[in-house]
């Protein structure tokens, strides 16, 4: 990569985009909210702690931005370095003051695939768990992994989201997701081609979520009354 072409990038990042821009994070379980983007940069996504945006004169790199008073953007550049260079994942060119310049990953979100009727192949789930373990092989734990954080591009499986692989904490929504799609999409939605509205498909995310919540207080109540009890039982002994 050219380094006078990444340093005009940085250059109309700081003179251009963060002057202008105008980003909110309301609910830390919600997308960001992007107020205002400054022509003639465009908005390619939005997660729970960035938005992601680019400009039309560097198509192939994208520029990450963290909203004020949201954690991660340290971490997210330690990742980066972790994983190097792979297939599935993008790679960071640059990384200071809260923003990161990204290699651009092109695709469609598995979400949006559902959204759109469009076929997922077994190939790109299969190409995401080697490059999840990849990342696990080099030390790092992928987490929050989901329909959201994926891609399909050319039948191919990649991943856009490492902001919280250093996380060490269980997260099993990679593998609920896997489940759903060898349960549910195969046999049954990928034959009929459906077209999943959003709002079922938010409706369906929400509902995960707080599923999810109740089984992580369910099980350490549980926890909680087994020890109770197991000291209940010596001390009565």
């Amino acid at each position: 990569m050219d380094g006078a072409y990444i340093n005009l990038l940085i250059e109309s990042v700081n003179q251009q985009l963060l002057p202008g821009l105008l980003i909110e994070s309301v609910d830390p379980h919600n997308p960001v909210k992007v107020h205002h983007l400054p022509d003639p940069w465009r908005l390619v996504g939005t997660g729970n702690y960035a938005a992601v945006v680019y400009h039309p004169d560097y198509p192939n790199q994208v520029v990450k931005i963290y909203a004020p008073g949201r954690p991660g953007f340290e971490e997210e550049v330690e990742v980066y370095r972790t994983l190097g260079s792979h297939p599935a994942f993008s790679e960071c060119l640059y990384a200071k003051d809260n923003f990161l310049v990204l290699k651009r990953l092109h695709g469609v979100t598995l979400y949006d695939c559902m959204h759109l009727g469009r076929q997922i192949p077994k190939q790109v789930i299969q190409d995401i768990d080697f490059a999840l373990d990849y990342a696990h092989s080099l030390g790092l734990y992928p987490h929050d992994v989901h329909g959201r954080n994926v891609m399909m591009f050319q039948g191919r499986g990649l991943v856009v989201d490492v902001s919280d692989f250093l996380h060490q904490e269980t997260c099993s929504k990679w593998n609920d997701l896997k489940k759903a799609y060898y349960w549910l999409y195969l046999p049954l939605l990928s034959p009929l081609r459906l077209r999943v509205p959003y709002f079922v498909l938010d409706v369906v995310r929400i509902s995960y979520r707080l599923g999810a919540r109740f089984m992580d207080r369910l099980c350490s109540l549980l926890s909680n009354a087994t020890v109770k009890f197991s000291r209940l039982s010596k001390s009565s002994g």
